[in-house]
């Protein structure tokens, strides 16, 4: 019995935390492309975006897509000079490119310097789903496009660290 009020309150606790995510979405929706028809963003009308998921001065873009929604999806991720993104993991399985800037990243559930490893622009890393990981923008600000199958989800692997809950 013990494990099964366990469970519930772990399901509802991820039940809250994908409801804030979608909630925090639906503010980044400007300038989504449809899966369905032909179309294109320009780099200068990009529009970025808080993502309430992410420190305050991290910021969001939705380019394809709807993350909410069981489909493809491409995000752009800006994080500023000396930012970083304390361990979580994301239920999908992830595809970043570098676009400018040089990406840090490590994987594992506490945040250690000597496991982030540079990535210059043009970079690919495949992120299995459930991989986590943390990030610095260690040299300066980066970009980062992110595609997968969505619904977009993300748990800090320590709950203190989530400015959803704090």
């Amino acid at each position: 019995m013990k494990n099964m009020v366990t469970s519930m309150e772990a399901s509802n606790k991820k039940s809250i935390l994908l409801l804030l995510l979608s909630i925090a979405l639906l503010q980044c929706d400007a300038q989504k492309l449809p899966l369905n028809k032909f179309g294109e963003v320009w780099q200068d009308s990009i529009q970025w975006n808080s993502f309430a998921a992410f420190p305050g001065k991290v910021k969001l873009a939705i380019l394809v897509g709807d993350p909410k929604n069981h489909s493809p999806f491409i995000v752009r991720v800006k994080v500023p000079a000396n930012e970083k993104i304390l361990p979580h993991k994301h239920p999908e399985d992830r595809i970043y490119t570098v676009i400018s800037g040089v990406f840090y990243i490590g994987i594992g559930e506490i945040f250690e310097e000597d496991k982030l490893k540079a990535y210059p622009p043009g970079s690919v890393i495949v992120l299995p789903g459930n991989t986590a990981h943390f990030h610095w923008a260690k040299s300066g600000e980066y970009i980062t496009q992110v595609y997968a199958i969505g619904p977009l989800g993300m748990e800090y692997i320590n709950r203190k660290n989530d400015p959803r809950t704090n």
